[in-house]
Formats: structure tokens, C-alpha cells, sequence
């Protein structure tokens, strides 16, 4: 008889812990389009629709928003809208998008990234509402938020309603990195003067903009987002309990996101290997005169918090050196709150310029690179001071110091705690 009051005791006990942690993992998060659904779509009741979305447009059991709106019956989905990447995630990375008629719903698909990056007015005859649910990476130089801001601009101009179903920012929401992006270096990869690592959701992102007046000309359009429930800023991707859709190709699993930050930067020179091309995508530095052990030993010296440098070979099957060769590391993120993600790269750069001094990676690469990377990092002054001594200590300034003032004004937008 004790044994089994021990043992009803021991499975109850089992199932409270199980019950905790799936609470504590975050399983009761709630995508804006879920709450929508629960909401019994209630703010697009008896209007026209058009949807901004991709493959991410998904609820946890991996329905579509567009099958979902297309088969309510209080609402009339009248029209979609493609970032990069189209709207079924069938183009490679600044692969040119067309508009076309979905091969499901038969609706017109406008592109929003080939010759047109803002939806024009035909493109929103008969549109009460414009919806956009896309799925963010938290790093300022992916394209779809500069979609997002770009689409709220022609709703303010066409006076429509803009609503953004909000989604969780695999990064937190404390995280914030890198230098606002200067006028002169606005471009589709950096749209608006915030960090690289931007610590928003793109409900939070499209609130500050409008509040900000950081649109064209000031504009401000009729904005609601509908939050997410349970998330909060603390959670990475892991926690939420939901599944993942690649956001892009090269964005596979969530994990990628926190590596994304980590090279991408660099990636614009194409003149090393990061994975892309590779199997690890964004989590490899790698190149044919690289040396491995040492490079990796110069890294793991440093004792960065929260990362580990492993020694690699491997030969990418398309991108830089495809079919040759290279050797580098692997970056392992063991802790990601602590691990300084969009500086990894430039701690990379600084050790390789330590042991190959006479390869200097800047004058390698076509001039065109080298505006790339300026547009991705918001300024050329970060690659000016860089190289004059090829040390992160340089750039820490140019890095961080402008943080500080764009959180306090960006919590004012904060949806979550």
C-alpha cells in the first residue's frame, strides 16, 4: 500500500514538472495570427483584405495565413503581397521576385521585391486593411523589415488600415548591438536608423516607426498590432514552443538566427567562407589560407563569454571557394545572453589579421563589397577605424554608444516586459 501511494506520488509529481516546463519553455506563446484566430478575427470583420506574408505566416500547427483568412467567411482576402524570397519562399537570396497569381488561392501576388519594394496604389484598390505577418530574425540588415516599413509608408499614403500580427524576435528582446544607421548609408539592407541587433518585435519595430515619424516625409498610418500572449523579452526562439518555418534558405532552423548577426556582416565582402554554401550557414569562418588550429587558439584565447571556437575543413558547395578547400572555425554559441553576436566577426577579423598580417581582407575584395558592408553596418566609419588597427577595442565606441538613448526610446514602444 505505501508503495503505491510512493509510486502515485512519484508519477503526479512527474506530471507537475512536466506541466511546469512546458510553461517555462514558453508553450503557451501565442503568435498574433493565433490570437487573431482566437479573437474570431474581429478586427478584419466585413473588410478587404490583402496580406503581406511567406512561408513563417504560420499558426503553431503550421497552418498557413493565407489559407487561414482565405477561408474565413466574415473577411474577403482579396490580395497578396511578397517580400524577399516569395510568397510560397520559392526565390534564393536577391533573387529578383515577380508578381504573379497564387497557384492555390488564385489571388494576384504583388511583389515587393523586384522593381517595386512599395506597394503602389493599384496595387491596393479595394484594400481596407493591409495585414502583415511575417516572421523577423531581430538583425536590421534582413530585408523584411525594411518591407514592413516600406508598406506602412504606402498604407499612410493611401489611407488604409495597416495591422501587424506580431511574432516573437528570435534574438529577446533585451539584446541590442551596433551603430544606428546613418542617412547617407540608408539603403534596403539598413531602412531605418536603428542597431543592427534591434531587440524588437515587429509589432514594437512597426509602433516605433510610426510614433517616431521615421517614415517618408513623417507620415504616420493607422497602425494596430495584435500581441502575441505569454511571450516576454527574456525568451529566445527555443522558448517559445513554437515551431520553426526557415524564414529564407539560408536561415534554416532558429539557431541560425543567433549566428546570422555573428558573420553576416563580413558574408558582403565574399572573400571567406561563413557556412553559406555549406551546411552550417552563418556559423563557419573559413578560408584557403586560413591555418585552423592557430586561428582557433588565437580565438579561444580571448575567452569571449559564452563561446567556443572549434577548428574545421570542409569544402563549400557553392558561394566563396566552391569545390576548394578552406579551413577556419566553427563558432559554437554556448550561452547567448552573454556572447557578443555581432562583434564575433570583427574578433575574427582582428586574429586573422594577427597571424596573416599580409593579407589584408578589405583590400581583397571588389569596391562594390565594401559599400555593401558599409550599408550593412549603417556607416563607413566603422570599417574606416577598423582597419586603421584592426582592433575591436576601435570600434566599441562607434558599437555601443548610441544604444543607450535608442533603448530608452524605444521602450516606450514595448509591448512585453
Amino acid at each position: 500500500m505505501i508503495y503505491k501511494i510512493i509510486r502515485i506520488s512519484i508519477c503526479s509529481f512527474i506530471l507537475l514538472s512536466a506541466a511546469a516546463l512546458f510553461t517555462i519553455n514558453g508553450q503557451n506563446v501565442e503568435t498574433g495570427l493565433e490570437v487573431l484566430v482566437k479573437g474570431n478575427f474581429s478586427e478584419l470583420k466585413g473588410k478587404k483584405v490583402g496580406l503581406i506574408t511567406n512561408p513563417t505566416g504560420v499558426d503553431r500547427n503550421l497552418r498557413s495565413a493565407i489559407d487561414i483568412l482565405y477561408n474565413e467567411k466574415s473577411l474577403k482576402l482579396t490580395a497578396l503581397y511578397s517580400p524577399e524570397h516569395g510568397i510560397r519562399g520559392e526565390f534564393t537570396a536577391g533573387e529578383s521576385v515577380g508578381s504573379a497569381t497564387d497557384r492555390v488561392t488564385r489571388l494576384p501576388v504583388y511583389s515587393l521585391y523586384g522593381k517595386t519594394r512599395k506597394p503602389a496604389p493599384e496595387m491596393l484598390k479595394g484594400i481596407d486593411v493591409l495585414v502583415y505577418d511575417v516572421q523577423d530574425i531581430g538583425s536590421r540588415s534582413y530585408t523584411f523589415i525594411s518591407t514592413l516599413g516600406l508598406a506602412m509608408e504606402a498604407a499612410a499614403e493611401n489611407n488604409i488600415e495597416f495591422i501587424v500580427l506580431d511574432r516573437p524576435n528570435p534574438l529577446g528582446g533585451i539584446r541590442m548591438e551596433g551603430a544606428l544607421t546613418k542617412p547617407a548609408f540608408t539603403s534596403f539592407v539598413s531602412q531605418f536608423p536603428i542597431p543592427y541587433v534591434h531587440g524588437l518585435t515587429v509589432g514594437e519595430l512597426a509602433l516605433y516607426l510610426n510614433g517616431e515619424k521615421l517614415l517618408k516625409d513623417g507620415v504616420q498610418c493607422k497602425l494596430k498590432v495584435i500581441k502575441m500572449a505569454g511571450w516576454d523579452r527574456e525568451m529566445l526562439w527555443e522558448d517559445t514552443g513554437l515551431p520553426w518555418v526557415l524564414t529564407s534558405p539560408h536561415i534554416p532552423q532558429s539557431i541560425t538566427s543567433l549566428y546570422y548577426p555573428a558573420t553576416g556582416i563580413f558574408g558582403e565582402l565574399y572573400v571567406a567562407s561563413i557556412g553559406v554554401g555549406y551546411t552550417l550557414p552563418f556559423q563557419l569562418f573559413a578560408s584557403e589560407w586560413f591555418d585552423a588550429e592557430p586561428l582557433a587558439d588565437n580565438l579561444n584565447a580571448l575567452k569571449l563569454p559564452g563561446i567556443i571556437f572549434r577548428p574545421v575543413y570542409y569544402k563549400p558547395y557553392y558561394s566563396v571557394s566552391a569545390g576548394k578547400t578552406v579551413e577556419g572555425v566553427q563558432i559554437h554559441i554556448t550561452d547567448p545572453g552573454k556572447s557578443p553576436l555581432s562583434l564575433i566577426q570583427f574578433y575574427i577579423m582582428q586574429e586573422a589579421h594577427k597571424l596573416w598580417p599580409k593579407k589584408d581582407i578589405f583590400t581583397m575584395c571588389e569596391e562594390s563589397r565594401l559599400a555593401m558592408f558599409d550599408k550593412v553596418c549603417g556607416t563607413d566609419l566603422v570599417r574606416l577605424v577598423f582597419t586603421k588597427t584592426y582592433s575591436v577595442d576601435s570600434i566599441l565606441g562607434l558599437w555601443f554608444d548610441e544604444i543607450p538613448e535608442f533603448r530608452k526610446r524605444a521602450e516606450k514602444y514595448f509591448l512585453y516586459e
